[in-house]
């Protein structure tokens, strides 16, 4: 049977070294368990600090097969404590092909799948098209003994197509490990409203589909990259169920009640209303044919 839908997001700092951030995470997994997560998800790239800040060819070694020494480690974890666990890598599929990519480890320790984001960006201070190669396995629902989860990765969080195909699958929350931050090249004006654009974003992706979201984010200065942090949850509605500040550690614990979806989608009946006959357009990048 399965058990209650309890979401633990982990919001930390990035220190150097593999072997310190597995150890704040694996901390924060444990106090989430204690509070009662059933599944608990990293932040962005969790075991170490952002790379990408640049395009720096050593930054490869920091990249891992899957399964690997990281996916060993969380499969122990999610065995010992009986939680499901979601981990966002840095994939070596093979030498030259890297990818960023998410593993859900079931609460027996087995591996369910990998979920490889799909967007990729490259911008002033995420350099990220010259590490990850774009995913090229979909977007994904994976059963677990928690629920039904879906895992999209930061940059993928402002496209409402990969929500839609995500919840359509049957996710009852969708995951978005994050590392996004403000740059000390921007106005530092523009930051109330680059967090709020962010999370109103997603809090959209989660009433558009009737689905609980839930993103952690890192936190803490980077180089010229300074996290915001404010983590959150929401439910199907869009109304936050938890979130943090910008500043500290912090793991939030909220249980998604699955019966919110059902009577937020018979309020708003959005995927009753599709026009599945109508939206040809949507495959191509501009424009009329």
């Amino acid at each position: 049977m399965t058990k209650k839908l309890v979401v633990g997001i982990c919001q930390n700092v990035a220190v150097e070294g593999a072997e310190g951030n597995w150890g704040l995470f694996e901390a924060q997994v444990r106090e989430a368990v204690t509070k009662g997560a059933t599944v608990v998800c990293s932040q962005e790239l969790f075991t170490a600090p952002y790379f990408c800040q640049g395009q720096e060819h050593s930054h490869f070694d920091l990249a891992e097969t899957i399964p690997g020494p990281s996916t060993d480690r969380a499969q122990a974890l999610a065995k010992e404590l009986g939680v499901v666990l979601v981990v966002s890598l840095f994939e070596e599929r093979a030498p030259g092909l890297t990818h960023n990519t998410a593993v859900v480890v079931e609460a027996d320790g087995s591996i369910l799948g990998t979920y490889r984001k799909m967007h990729i960006p490259q911008d002033p201070g995420f350099d990220e098209k010259f590490y990850f190669a774009p995913g090229d396995q979909g977007f994904k629902c994976f059963e677990t003994s928690a629920g039904k989860i879906g895992v999209l990765i930061c940059w993928d969080q402002w496209y409402p197509e990969a929500a839609r195909l995500t919840a359509l699958q049957g996710a009852e929350v969708i995951f978005y490990p994050t590392a996004i931050a403000w740059d000390d090249l921007e106005d530092p004006s523009l930051r109330p409203a680059q967090v709020d654009a962010w999370q109103t974003s997603m809090r959209a992706h989660a009433i558009a589909n009737g689905v609980f979201v839930a993103a952690p984010n890192r936190i803490g200065r980077e180089g010229r990259l300074v996290f915001w942090g404010n983590s959150f949850v929401c439910g199907p509605d869009g109304q936050f169920l938890s979130k943090t500040d910008h500043e500290a550690p912090e793991v939030l614990v909220v249980e998604c009640d699955r019966e919110r979806i059902r009577e937020t989608r018979r309020v708003w009946p959005f995927l009753r209303d599709r026009r599945i006959d109508a939206y040809e357009g949507i495959l191509r990048r501009f424009g009329n044919p």
